[in-house]
């Protein structure tokens, strides 16, 4: 039973990888395609996961102690110009608005791709004093960037997103700030969507535009390729300086703030599909699940199967978000379309689970098969839900680790490359050339030099001078 395949309709992920994830989004009601080419509908239920997404991270933001800000989406040409390195890293992908009604305007907008700039010119406005910080920042928005060939949740030119931004008097808090959040999105990744990640800073080379440094958590979908799912900048000084946002520090001398930025998006949604999802379609984590537990009844015809559906769903919906489906659709179709929609657990109730005073749950991660006794199902919720999300996590770490290989060698990188998806660490010297050469001769961009290092061999694993950092590489979304 476990490898049955209940929806026929699903492309195999064996056959082809991309339309499988398609199929996924479209068949599980996740998102609809938009009028606008390169953007998506977000339909309820995809809505549903973003808005627990929100909900779960949110509160982490808050226990850190971040507030909720809005900036305008139109950011004036000349704010952007400000910051040299930021503008020129966004430019191909900024769209315009030159005309308000019929009239040209003066002065051209952008519709925002980040808010650096339109925090920048807001620090400038409210921070005088050391007691004015730190300022610890967070929005929720949309974000438009003109990007050429999209896909659903991984890459549309407007996505929902949250931008964290941060002004600190001293480089040491605002270094902190960018690795405390980090973590938090590690956590989030690991405790909400039941997904490991590897953490680490980016090479100078992928680096934000306009960051000293950038920090990322990067996760392996079911394919072998890497998807970035978080992003932490630390940007020094620079953005104050070009913005002339000054302080007066605790000995009265007039100084320059530091700044943070940190970001996720709806593509964790699609890093959630590509993590768990099989060939009957989603399977999600049910922290972030809008339906945790579905009650099917069967033979609902029959005397006193309805009533006690809805008397267990009355007792289940105060430990979790549940659900009755107590429409004419027979059981079978029920089971495919929760199978589907990644529902963490089926509840089956007919006339003979009634007459034993019990009822089966079903988990989605396994179909493993658990008799519960009717009375007892609002207390062993809980503990099948969070049996699911260990399943899950436990699941993505054992194929991560057999997708993770070691190359010593420029032939060995490239032979695993092709023929072995998944990530490879390997030794660097640190050169922008072998970073470049990697790419062309292997296929695979640099993903992050993790913290946690293990010196693989002392050369660098493309030139064979000494290496610097252990990296993992891979091929990405």
């Amino acid at each position: 039973m476990a490898n049955e395949k209940m929806v026929k309709s699903i492309t195999s992920m064996d056959e082809d990888f991309a339309k499988w994830y398609t199929d996924v989004v479209i068949k599980a009601e996740l998102i609809d395609y938009a009028s606008v080419k390169g953007c998506m509908i977000i339909r309820p239920y995809g809505y549903a996961i973003w808005e627990n997404i929100q909900r779960l991270m949110d509160g982490m933001f808050k226990e850190t102690g971040h507030e909720n800000v809005y900036m305008p989406m139109f950011i004036p040409e000349s704010l952007l110009q400000k910051e040299k390195d930021h503008v020129e890293g966004f430019a191909p992908e900024v769209a315009w608005v030159t005309h308000g009604g019929e009239e040209k305007l003066e002065e051209r907008l952008c519709v925002r791709p980040t808010s650096e700039t339109l925090f920048c010119d807001h620090f400038k406005n409210i921070v005088h004093s050391y007691r004015d910080l730190p300022k610890l920042y967070n929005q929720w928005c949309s974000v438009v960037r003109w990007e050429k060939t999209t896909r659903p949740f991984l890459r549309s030119r407007e996505f929902l997103w949250q931008e964290g931004h941060t002004l600190h008097a001293t480089s040491e808090e605002a270094k902190a700030e960018t690795i405390q959040m980090l973590n938090v999105y590690a956590r989030f990744a690991k405790e909400c969507l039941a997904m490991p990640v590897v953490k680490g800073v980016k090479t100078a080379k992928e680096r934000f535009a306009g960051a000293e440094d950038t920090y990322t958590i990067e996760a392996l979908m079911h394919d072998g390729k890497a998807l970035q799912s978080g992003t932490s900048h630390y940007f020094g000084d620079g953005f104050a300086k070009a913005f002339d946002i000054t302080f007066t520090d605790k000995n009265n001398n007039l100084t320059h703030p530091f700044q943070t930025s940190w970001g996720t998006t709806t593509r964790l949604i699609g890093a959630i599909i590509m993590t768990h999802g099989d060939d009957n379609g989603l399977v999600l984590p049910p922290p972030v699940a809008p339906i945790q537990a579905v009650i099917v009844p069967i033979a609902s015809h029959k005397e006193g199967v309805l009533e006690t559906a809805n008397a267990m769903f009355e007792d289940i919906k105060t430990v979790c978000r549940a659900k009755l489906d107590d429409s004419d659709q027979t059981p079978g179709w029920k089971f495919a379309e929760y199978e589907m929609k990644g529902v963490p657990l089926r509840i089956e109730v007919g006339p003979r689970d009634i007459a034993d005073g019990n009822c089966v749950v079903v988990r989605r991660d396994n179909r493993e098969k658990t008799v519960v006794p009717i009375k007892e199902l609002a207390q062993r919720i809980p503990e099948l839900l969070n049996a699911v999300h260990e399943g899950l996590y436990n699941k993505a770490l054992e194929r991560r680790e057999e997708m993770t290989y070691d190359a010593r060698s420029l032939d060995e990188m490239i032979e695993i490359a092709e023929n072995k998806p998944g990530f490879i660490r390997a030794m660097w010297c640190g050169e922008r050339e072998c970073e470049d050469a990697l790419k062309e001769k292997a296929g695979v961009t640099s993903r992050c030099i993790p913290f946690e290092q293990e010196e693989l061999d002392g050369k660098c694993v493309c030139c064979g001078k000494p290496a610097k950092h252990m990296l993992y590489w891979g091929k990405a979304y």
